[in-house]
């Protein structure tokens, strides 16, 4: 009997072990949505006239990661840490695996080419350095990024952990 109860404390602080390696932020927020990656500086000189602006150069890649569910984005929020928001107002349905550019200026929404516009010739992301959240519908989190620009980014589009 002695030696079971041995072996079933050594499986049992074996899983133990095995569940505290699991890292915190496995769990920081339960979305199939979350930010992919930003292009926050966009390529040329920055200029927001809706006619011969560059905003709709500037995009947030939003990704889809569930491998079953579609997920209409209709009332998720993206806002940065300064305020500046964007509401999905329409229905904008992204696919398992499909992403979306969030793009600035004005342009025709397509799910086909998973692309909606901000319809505002206004850039939202500072060049240099922002924090990005997105907000479900209900207000609960579902994901958030930083970035900042070093001198050897070039390209504006940072130094960010991309989800894969």
């Amino acid at each position: 009997m002695r030696i079971r109860t041995i072996a079933t404390t050594a499986v049992a602080a074996g899983t133990l072990a095995a569940l505290s390696a699991v890292p915190a932020q496995a769990t920081e927020y339960s979305s199939a949505l979350k930010i992919k990656g930003i292009q926050y500086d966009a390529p040329g000189r920055d200029s927001n006239n809706c006619r011969t602006g560059n905003t709709d150069e500037e995009y947030l890649t939003i990704k889809n990661y569930s491998s079953s569910t579609t997920v209409n984005l209709k009332g998720y929020l993206v806002k940065d840490k300064t305020g500046n928001r964007f509401k999905f107002t329409a229905n904008h349905y992204l696919q398992p695996g499909d992403s979306v550019k969030l793009r600035g200026g004005n342009g025709t929404d397509s799910d086909a080419r998973n692309v909606v516009y901000r319809d505002n010739c206004n850039f939202m992301w500072n060049n240099d350095r922002d924090s990005i959240y997105l907000y479900k519908p209900s207000g609960a989190g579902a994901d958030s990024h930083s970035y900042t620009k070093s001198g050897n980014d070039r390209d504006g589009n940072g130094y960010i952990t991309y989800h894969n």
